[in-house]
């Protein structure tokens, strides 16, 4: 596994909730070009608030990441906690505060174990190993059953992305933390365009549960050490690395036994298929027959029609499973239906609203008697 030169990092246990891999940090030798994207919750966490700060004139050196706690409803200490985390680390790397971006992820409302933090970042220099992002991605964890990690070449430079997100997620981003380091860097310095074009059309295209997280972040860091890559070839790459991430947090799902993947079809333009893809990827009801292989194609017309502002003439929409049309379905077709249900991991779902040519694809999972376990007892 190939990873970017000039990024240094360790993923270490310092006693926040087990015996896990619970604080984690990547530094990069030079001063990255940088950009980021945030959580549109309401009340978002503490870090979410002082990294919106941070990345204001676009440059980063280093990421803090504690998981198992979010620093979320702390209030003005939680703040004070994220700053102080940030001017530590700083302190110890030789950088400046402004240049780093923290993240917390875990249970909210509970304030961090800032002590353990401090020190960790006080020592933080000693730990950094290169080559080391695997151990990064999996001490970001916390529901997930496993890492995730993409990343793609082009000639000597990489771009290698590193993701975590299991529940509490949403489309316009999630209880997802995504770091995108590179050591190369495109012919136009301004990268949040690449950045939101990529994550418009992965991120905002994904739901685990339909709740939005307080602490979604998705940073971009690229160095440059191995020189240029033209725009185009870079914005590829990029949205590769992003929808690959995407799958991987959908098919890790809290619960999840499947993964679904949604494919809008014609439909009038993005507006209209983003309203009725995540209404569908959404849909309780879908994702449960899915999950029992129940070839109820009424749910998926419900799942269309509870759209009320984009009314879709019954006759226009059409609906496959796979390769199986669902509308009016009878016997013999239910039958095959439910067995392309049972039968695969990967359920593929097109909705043809023939309303004009956008196309458009969401990512998401079933809902199981996992999940409900899972976040019954989330904090006991």
């Amino acid at each position: 596994m190939k990873q970017p030169s000039g990024f240094l990092s360790f993923g270490r246990n310092i006693g926040i909730k087990d015996q896990s891999l619970d604080f984690a940090v990547v530094y990069s030798q030079v001063l990255c070009l940088s950009t980021a994207v945030f959580t549109k919750n309401n009340y978002p966490g503490a870090p979410v608030l002082v990294g919106k700060e941070h990345i204001q004139e676009g440059k980063l050196q280093a990421i803090v990441v504690n998981s198992k706690n979010s620093n979320v409803a702390t209030g003005e200490e939680g703040v004070w906690v994220a700053k102080e985390t940030c001017k530590i680390l700083a302190e110890n790397l030789g950088i400046q505060p402004k240049h780093v971006l923290p993240s917390s992820t875990g249970v909210i409302g509970v304030p961090l174990p800032k002590e353990k933090i401090f020190a960790a970042c006080s020592t933080a220099k000693e730990y950094l190993k290169e080559n080391n992002l695997e151990e990064f991605a999996q001490a970001i964890l916390t529901t997930d059953t496993q890492k995730k990690i993409s990343y793609r070449t082009y000639q000597d430079g990489v771009i290698f992305g590193v993701a975590k997100g299991a529940g509490m997620i949403e489309p316009n981003m999630a209880t997802m933390l995504c770091y995108i380091f590179s050591d190369l860097l495109p012919e136009t310095k301004d990268l949040y365009p690449f950045l939101k074009n990529a994550v418009d059309i992965s991120f905002n295209c994904l739901s685990i549960d339909s709740d939005t997280s307080t602490s979604d972040t998705v940073a971009l860091l690229c160095n440059g050490i191995k020189g240029k890559i033209p725009n185009s070839i870079f914005q590829e790459l990029l949205n590769e690395i992003c929808i690959d991430l995407t799958k991987m947090i959908a098919r890790d799902g809290e619960g999840a036994t499947k993964l679904i993947e949604l494919e809008i079809q014609n439909a009038r333009d993005i507006s209209q298929a983003r309203k009725i893809g995540k209404s569908i990827i959404n849909s309780p009801l879908v994702k449960t027959a899915i999950y029992g292989g129940d070839p109820n194609w009424g749910r998926f017309v419900m799942a269309v029609g509870k759209v009320f502002d984009e009314k879709i003439p019954y006759n226009d929409l059409s609906i496959q499973l796979g390769n199986l049309e669902v509308k009016n379905a009878n016997q013999e077709v239910k039958e095959k239906l439910a067995n392309y249900l049972k039968s695969n991991q990967e359920i593929q779902i097109f909705v043809n609203l023939n309303q004009g040519n956008v196309k458009m694809k969401f990512w998401g999972c079933d809902l199981t008697e996992g999940y409900v376990k899972e976040n019954a007892f989330y904090t006991t």
